[in-house]
Protein backbone atom coordinates (compact mmCIF):
# COMPACT_ATOMS: atom_id res chain seq x y z
CA UNK A 1 0.00 0.00 0.00
CA UNK A 2 1.13 3.34 -1.07
CA UNK A 3 0.37 6.80 -0.07
CA UNK A 4 0.86 9.73 -2.21
CA UNK A 5 2.80 13.01 -1.19
CA UNK A 6 0.73 15.08 1.27
CA UNK A 7 0.94 18.83 -0.33
CA UNK A 8 -0.56 20.06 2.66
CA UNK A 9 2.54 18.74 5.35
CA UNK A 10 5.38 21.04 5.64
CA UNK A 11 8.98 20.45 4.44
CA UNK A 12 11.43 19.75 7.35
CA UNK A 13 14.32 21.86 7.64
CA UNK A 14 17.93 21.39 9.08
CA UNK A 15 20.59 24.27 9.54
CA UNK A 16 24.24 22.31 8.96
CA UNK A 17 27.29 24.41 8.92
CA UNK A 18 30.50 23.65 6.33
CA UNK A 19 33.51 22.43 8.13
CA UNK A 20 36.57 22.46 7.12
CA UNK A 21 36.31 18.62 7.20
CA UNK A 22 33.64 18.70 5.14
CA UNK A 23 35.64 20.35 1.92
CA UNK A 24 38.27 19.66 -0.28
CA UNK A 25 41.72 21.34 -0.89
CA UNK A 26 39.78 23.94 -2.73
CA UNK A 27 37.37 24.67 0.15
CA UNK A 28 34.76 23.35 -1.59
CA UNK A 29 32.12 20.84 0.09
CA UNK A 30 33.29 17.30 -1.10
CA UNK A 31 30.26 15.53 -3.11
CA UNK A 32 30.38 12.67 -0.63
CA UNK A 33 29.44 14.59 2.32
CA UNK A 34 25.96 15.88 0.80
CA UNK A 35 25.16 12.33 1.61
CA UNK A 36 26.30 12.61 5.26
CA UNK A 37 24.04 16.05 5.23
CA UNK A 38 20.90 14.71 3.96
CA UNK A 39 21.27 11.46 7.02
CA UNK A 40 21.56 14.01 9.24
CA UNK A 41 18.27 16.08 8.42
CA UNK A 42 16.18 12.44 8.02
CA UNK A 43 17.70 11.52 11.31
CA UNK A 44 16.94 14.99 12.87
CA UNK A 45 13.36 14.40 11.25
CA UNK A 46 12.86 11.07 12.37
CA UNK A 47 13.91 12.80 15.99
CA UNK A 48 11.15 15.23 15.62
CA UNK A 49 8.66 12.41 15.28
CA UNK A 50 9.54 11.61 18.55
CA UNK A 51 11.99 8.50 17.34
CA UNK A 52 15.26 7.78 17.80
CA UNK A 53 17.48 4.94 16.05
CA UNK A 54 18.47 3.35 18.94
CA UNK A 55 14.52 2.76 19.82
CA UNK A 56 14.16 1.36 16.62
CA UNK A 57 16.82 -1.00 17.38
CA UNK A 58 16.17 -1.48 20.89
CA UNK A 59 12.07 -1.49 20.48
CA UNK A 60 11.33 -3.16 17.14
CA UNK A 61 14.65 -4.54 16.25
CA UNK A 62 15.13 -2.69 12.63
CA UNK A 63 16.65 0.01 10.97
CA UNK A 64 16.54 1.82 8.47
CA UNK A 65 18.85 1.94 5.28
CA UNK A 66 19.47 3.63 2.43
CA UNK A 67 18.12 1.45 -1.27
CA UNK A 68 18.44 3.56 -3.91
CA UNK A 69 19.60 7.44 -4.06
CA UNK A 70 20.28 9.62 -6.99
CA UNK A 71 21.77 12.93 -6.36
CA UNK A 72 21.83 16.18 -8.35
CA UNK A 73 25.09 18.84 -7.96
CA UNK A 74 23.55 22.18 -8.89
CA UNK A 75 26.15 24.65 -6.94
CA UNK A 76 29.02 24.37 -4.92
CA UNK A 77 28.76 24.93 -1.05
CA UNK A 78 32.02 26.34 0.31
CA UNK A 79 33.95 26.28 3.71
CA UNK A 80 31.89 27.94 6.53
CA UNK A 81 28.51 28.49 4.56
CA UNK A 82 25.05 27.76 6.55
CA UNK A 83 22.93 25.83 4.25
CA UNK A 84 19.66 24.53 4.76
CA UNK A 85 18.95 20.90 4.45
CA UNK A 86 15.04 19.79 3.58
CA UNK A 87 13.36 16.34 3.85
CA UNK A 88 9.98 15.90 1.80
CA UNK A 89 8.06 12.90 1.86
CA UNK A 90 7.23 11.79 -1.69
CA UNK A 91 5.83 8.95 -0.84
CA UNK A 92 5.29 5.94 2.16
CA UNK A 93 4.96 2.02 1.86
CA UNK A 94 4.58 -0.07 4.48
CA UNK A 95 7.80 -0.98 4.27
CA UNK A 96 9.83 1.94 2.49
CA UNK A 97 10.17 5.76 2.57
CA UNK A 98 11.01 7.97 -0.58
CA UNK A 99 12.33 11.53 -0.06
CA UNK A 100 13.02 13.85 -1.59
CA UNK A 101 15.97 16.13 0.01
CA UNK A 102 17.75 19.52 -1.29
CA UNK A 103 20.77 21.37 0.15
CA UNK A 104 19.94 24.97 -0.14
CA UNK A 105 22.67 28.16 0.90
CA UNK A 106 19.94 31.10 1.41
CA UNK A 107 18.31 31.01 -2.04
CA UNK A 108 20.60 28.98 -4.05
CA UNK A 109 19.72 25.17 -4.45
CA UNK A 110 23.34 23.19 -4.02
CA UNK A 111 22.37 19.48 -4.64
CA UNK A 112 18.55 17.69 -4.49
CA UNK A 113 18.13 14.10 -3.84
CA UNK A 114 16.12 11.34 -4.64
CA UNK A 115 16.39 8.59 -1.58
CA UNK A 116 14.50 5.72 -0.64
CA UNK A 117 15.11 4.23 2.54
CA UNK A 118 13.88 0.85 3.50
CA UNK A 119 12.58 -0.97 7.75
CA UNK A 120 15.18 -3.92 7.87
CA UNK A 121 14.83 -6.42 10.74
CA UNK A 122 17.51 -7.09 12.53
CA UNK A 123 19.62 -9.63 12.48
CA UNK A 124 18.35 -11.00 9.64
CA UNK A 125 18.28 -7.75 7.11
CA UNK A 126 15.00 -8.22 5.76
CA UNK A 127 12.48 -6.24 4.51
CA UNK A 128 9.49 -5.38 7.13
CA UNK A 129 6.57 -3.41 8.13
CA UNK A 130 7.38 -0.14 9.63
CA UNK A 131 6.11 -0.36 12.90
CA UNK A 132 2.47 1.01 12.65
CA UNK A 133 2.50 4.08 15.14
CA UNK A 134 5.50 5.58 13.80
CA UNK A 135 4.29 4.96 9.80
CA UNK A 136 0.95 6.87 11.48
CA UNK A 137 3.84 9.37 12.57
CA UNK A 138 5.45 9.83 8.99
CA UNK A 139 2.33 9.56 6.78
CA UNK A 140 1.29 12.97 8.84
CA UNK A 141 4.14 14.89 9.12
Amino acid sequence: MTHPKNESLPVFEWPVRVYIEDTDMGGVVFYANYLKFFERARTEWLRGLGVTQQMLVDEFSLIFVVSRMSVDYVAPARLDDELRLTVEIERIGRASVHFTQRAWRDETLLASAQIQIVSVSLPQMRPVAIPSGIFVKMKNK
